[in-house]
């Protein structure tokens, strides 16, 4: 036992608690990378997106992590963005409008999308066009992907984001940089309540985004059956 454990007993602890947020969180973030890989998958598939897919790097720290997931959120806010403007760009301006009036049906909608893809990708493509109504006319998931970009960002940007991926004794020696006393205590104590502050609104903004995603991909999987 270390002479810190000895000076404050709760130390253990502590790091025992630390580890567990910590398992939570890295839990959280790659149910979050197979959410927006399966989105990218929707994208690449149906709207002739190019995307790369991404995965977790257990070699690397949280904030790399953090930053790769954001790289790539933004990537999905651009194309819908993208989206957008060739609809802009390509219908009347009564037909754009319609796309984003609530009382239209959205079978209407559908159709109108289906023009503008079957000029962009030669093809008429009906599953396209539900997927960038579904994108378009919700702003849920463009919501929370920013949400998620500006958490993410906090998390990397915080005591969290130097700690390694892989959770071993010397990454957690790392960041408490094994010193003794009280010193240790408010590391440890900072960790802590950092990681219970960031996780609380890190896993309630992931549900939403997935949620999201599910939606887009089960209307996906709909029209393909």
């Amino acid at each position: 036992m270390a002479l810190s454990d000895l000076l404050y007993p709760d130390n253990p602890k502590r790091k025992q608690e630390l580890i567990h947020l910590h398992q939570e969180l890295l839990d959280c973030m790659s149910t979050n990378f197979h959410a927006t890989n399966e989105l990218v998958g929707v994208l690449n598939e149906h709207l002739g997106c190019t995307i790369t897919h991404i995965q977790m790097r257990e070699s690397s720290t949280v904030k790399e992590n953090c930053d790769l997931i954001i790289q790539v959120m933004s990537e999905i806010q651009h194309q819908v963005q993208k989206i957008d403007s060739d609809m802009k760009e390509k219908l009347e301006p009564v037909l754009y409008q319609k796309l984003y009036d609530i009382k239209e049906p959205e079978l209407e909608k559908i159709a109108i999308a289906q023009r503008v893809f079957s000029i962009i990708l030669g093809e008429a493509a009906s599953t396209a066009g539900v997927v960038a109504i579904k994108l378009l006319g919700s702003n849920l998931l463009t919501l929370t992907v920013s949400k998620l970009i500006s958490l993410l960002a906090q998390i990397g940007a915080s005591v969290l984001g130097g700690i390694s991926i892989t959770i071993v004794g010397l990454g957690i020696e790392m960041i408490l940089h094994a010193i003794l006393g009280a010193v240790e205590r408010n590391q440890l104590l900072t960790a802590v309540r950092s990681y219970e502050k960031h996780l609380a609104e890190f896993k309630a903004a992931s549900e939403k985004y997935q949620r999201a995603i599910h939606e887009v991909t089960s209307l996906v999987r709909q029209q393909v059956q």
